[in-house]
């Protein structure tokens, strides 16, 4: 399956983001991420989508026992075995639809910026559900649909471009969105809010916490970082089993 992620282009120009290579502390929306995670100690963690692995070692290192890191990009899984390797974790390269999912498997599910290219994210959350344990947690963080509903997921500039604002259109038509990321052609899948949370409500999973992304104080030096509170992200949930 085509992965955007192992582009040569692409992967070099993600190589050089803030949250390449600073790890979680370069990512704007980890003091909001970091205060969902339940004690990990001796738990089992799945991560899907996990990238360089950054999440998958804040596991390890919260002494959860066991974590399996998926990616569908091998350059990704090539990357995490080299950055943040521990003898708790594993990464293996595997799409997140194509998981097997066990039953009663893990104690907790994370899944950051991944989501979103998932078209049948209802499956997933029905698949999510039934692989964690009694009173499993699963926490996420999915671009907001505002910002997948954005015509070309960019803003509108003025002549100086300057960001004047941001368009938002067929909201309500959720699916495949192309975009523009890094200088290469991606493609998205948008969901409606409606979707994203009455989808986790339907599949049994009871809603903790629901947050919009905002960048710290410390970062809004960054430049364009002020332009995020401009219009949300990031959608943040945690949701529990109830089973």
């Amino acid at each position: 399956m085509y992965n955007e992620y192992d582009n040569d282009k692409f992967f070099e120009e993600y190589a050089k983001m803030a949250r390449s290579t600073q790890g979680l502390q370069g990512a704007g929306e980890w003091h909001q991420l970091k205060p969902l995670f339940p004690p990990l100690q001796g738990k089992a963690v799945l991560d899907l989508g996990c990238g360089y692995g950054w999440h998958c070692k804040f596991a390890a290192e919260q002494g959860a026992s066991e974590v399996l890191g998926l990616d569908l990009s091998r350059k990704m899984i090539r990357e995490a075995e080299k950055r943040n390797r521990s003898e708790h974790i594993q990464y293996r390269v595997c799409g997140i639809e194509e998981y097997e999912y066990p039953e009663n498997r893990w104690d907790c599910v994370v899944s950051n910026l991944a989501l979103h290219y998932i078209e049948d994210i209802e499956m997933i959350f029905q698949k999510v559900f039934r692989t964690l344990k009694p009173r499993g947690i699963f926490i996420f963080n999915i671009e907001h649909p505002v910002f997948t509903a954005g015509v070309g997921q960019d803003w509108i500039y003025t002549e100086e471009q300057t960001p004047l604002y941001w368009p938002v259109d067929e909201y309500f038509k959720p699916g495949k969105r192309n975009t523009c990321f890094l200088g290469c052609d991606v493609v998205k899948q948008h969901h409606t809010l409606t979707q994203i949370l009455m989808g986790l409500l339907n599949h049994g999973f009871e809603l903790k916490v629901v947050e919009e992304a905002e960048p710290p104080e410390e970062m809004l030096d960054i430049p364009g970082m002020k332009d995020e509170l401009r219009r949300p992200m990031m959608l943040l949930v945690k949701a529990a089993v109830k089973k």
